[in-house]
């Protein structure tokens, strides 16, 4: 029988198989069964950005499973990882980042399986599960040495807990989350159901993360960009039935639970454990998944609490209406609440205070949000929470954005003529448009705190410059001076020698400097006649003169220089012929 035709069989014979709620290593759960890791989310409201950020990771890009059989330069095809009794020896481990790593000692055996093998330069995660006290040691980029671990960084978790890491703090993973959690396994697809989302990967990230990740590794500000800890789902219209049995598996795991995104790396690959049952020609038709077939949705709605990875397991779901906005400091924007599977209205808060404050901004009954006076120099959250459910609400992010303001215009002073001018500020929005002089001009949003500008001038010795937002508000203004066009500097000839004393048949060098142009070349005559002749002598292009034969009437001629750039400006010198 082949691995692929085995494998179907004992899919047929798992699929019968029932549903633990999580996945179980060992006799340990892998996070409690209420984690948001374990939590499906094929009902959650999709985020108003998800077209935009699906399309900045790709949508016509296919996936790739990240994993697989046999090796590949080396090293196995995947996160390996390692099962070890509560009587494995724990060895201590030095970090790069040791302000954010968990000081050990970590039960990684130092023969332990390193991703990419033990040569790799890569990410060379090592992780061990202890499967006596449920607990799951990770460590990123580690080297085993004689007795201990050296490593960039580390992460130790109790599988029972859904403790979150301290905020900003990273772990074996960029978004500060564990890795094993998020793996697909053979043992998995072979019992028909993953009972998890899956760990994936993108090239680029916003510089912020969403619950329950707990850090960032980008300085890309911009909402195209998913976070880390974005959620992301398989579409439901998906149809699944041409794709083998086993990677079926996988896809259903997509629509009911998702994918968590985790690291910077490759475009929509996914995660799982090496392993030789795999059979990679089936992993390969992951390739005909798109990006667009996937859209993110708010997790957030499910968040119990900021530090804890429990999700709320209710069919009861809140949706708040805009997701996003960005509000003017002491301006006004209505949110909407829509609660379907429980009866009743919310409540509104703001960064969790009932009604908010003046520090981060108010919200009334009826979803009404108020800025503050002075933007609180982080986004906010405002929620709405089921009055009849209260463990269920959803969640919009505010940015405060400050009135615009002008600090400098650069240049502020320039000549006539056409310009780009650099308006550095505060409270930019893209589309805002630069006016100057009351006429507005092309202009650039580079971010909120710079735009550029172009166009052309006559002299003024001042010219009022201002931005208008697209909400209407306008900024300061600020002057500057267009000052008349510097005229070019007159062009000059000058010659050396300017008088010289020649033999018949001889030669004498002349030299032309021409200033005042970028233009140096000039037309050397003798007596006006260009080049001369066998009368008066002959001078060529480089300022060569050969005397005559016989000396002429009168004895002394004239060798010029004239400008090319301007023919007016010339100089002469006087030259005696003599025997």
């Amino acid at each position: 029988m082949t691995r692929a035709t085995a494998i179907t069989v004992l899919l047929a014979t798992a699929l019968t198989a029932p549903a633990y709620g999580q996945q179980m290593i060992g006799g340990c759960p892998v996070l409690p069964a209420d984690n948001i890791w374990n939590t499906p989310v094929d009902t959650l409201p999709v985020l108003a950005n998800s077209a935009t950020m699906v399309n900045t990771i790709g949508a016509s890009r296919g996936f790739h499973a990240d994993f697989g059989a046999g090796m590949w330069d080396g090293g196995p095809i995947g996160i390996p990882f390692v099962t070890v009794p509560g009587t494995q020896t724990k060895y201590p481990a030095t970090f790069l980042y040791d302000d954010e790593s968990d000081p050990g000692p970590y039960a990684v055996p130092l023969n332990a399986p390193i991703e990419g093998g033990p040569n790799a330069t890569g990410d060379r995660h090592a992780l061990a599960v202890d499967t006596s006290n449920c607990v799951l040691y990770e460590l990123y980029r580690a080297f085993p040495g004689a007795s201990a671990w050296t490593a960039d960084s580390g992460a130790i978790y109790d599988l029972r807990s859904n403790a979150l890491r301290p905020s900003t703090w990273t772990s074996a993973d960029a978004a500060g989350l564990p890795i094993m959690p998020g793996l697909v396994t053979v043992d998995e697809v072979l019992s028909g159901e993953i009972r998890h989302a899956i760990r994936f990967t993108v090239p680029q990230t916003r510089r912020e993360f969403v619950w329950p990740a707990r850090h960032y590794a980008s300085s890309l500000t911009g909402t195209q960009y998913p976070r880390m800890g974005e959620r992301f789902r398989l579409k439901a219209s998906f149809d699944i039935a041409p794709y083998p049995a086993d990677v079926q598996v996988i896809l259903r795991a997509m629509k009911k639970y998702g994918i968590i995104l985790a690291d910077n790396g490759s475009a929509w690959y996914i995660s799982g454990a090496p392993d030789p049952r795999w059979n990679d020609d089936n992993l390969h038709t992951l390739s005909q998944l798109l990006g667009s077939n996937f859209e993110a949705v708010d997790a957030t709605v499910l968040r119990v609490s900021p530090d804890s990875g429990a999700a709320r397991q209710t069919g009861a779901v809140v949706t708040v209406s805009p997701s996003s906005a960005s509000v003017r400091v002491g301006r006004m924007q209505t949110f909407t609440a829509t609660v379907t599977g429980a009866p009743g209205g919310v409540t509104w808060s703001v960064n969790d205070v009932p009604g908010g404050d003046g520090s981060v901004g108010t919200i009334d009954s009826t979803g009404r949000y108020l800025a503050p006076a002075t933007a609180p120099g982080q986004t906010v959250t405002v929620r709405a929470t089921s009055v009849s459910v209260p463990t269920a609400s959803g969640s919009a992010v505010v940015t405060v954005v400050p009135l615009p303001s002008i600090s400098s215009v650069s240049p502020p002073s320039f000549p006539a003529g056409a310009f780009t001018l650099t308006v550095n500020g505060a409270g930019f929005t893209p589309n805002a448009v630069v006016s100057f002089g009351g006429a507005p001009l092309s202009t650039a949003f580079v971010s909120s705190t710079r735009l550029t500008a172009t166009g052309t001038a006559a002299a003024s010795p001042s010219v009022p410059v201002f931005a208008t937002m697209t909400d209407g508000t306008v900024s300061n203004t600020v002057s500057v001076e267009v000052t008349a066009p510097t005229p070019p500097p007159a062009v000059a000839v000058a010659i050396s020698p300017s008088a010289a004393s020649v033999r018949i048949r001889q030669t004498r060098q002349f030299t032309a400097t021409v200033t005042g142009s970028s233009n140096t070349s000039v037309v050397w005559k003798v007596n006006g006649v260009t080049g001369g002749n066998s009368t008066v002598g002959r001078v060529n292009q480089s300022g060569l003169y050969t005397a005559p034969r016989r000396v002429p009437s009168p004895a002394t001629v004239s060798v010029s220089a004239t400008s090319a750039a301007d023919t007016s400006k010339s100089a002469s010198a006087q030259v005696t012929i003599s025997r």
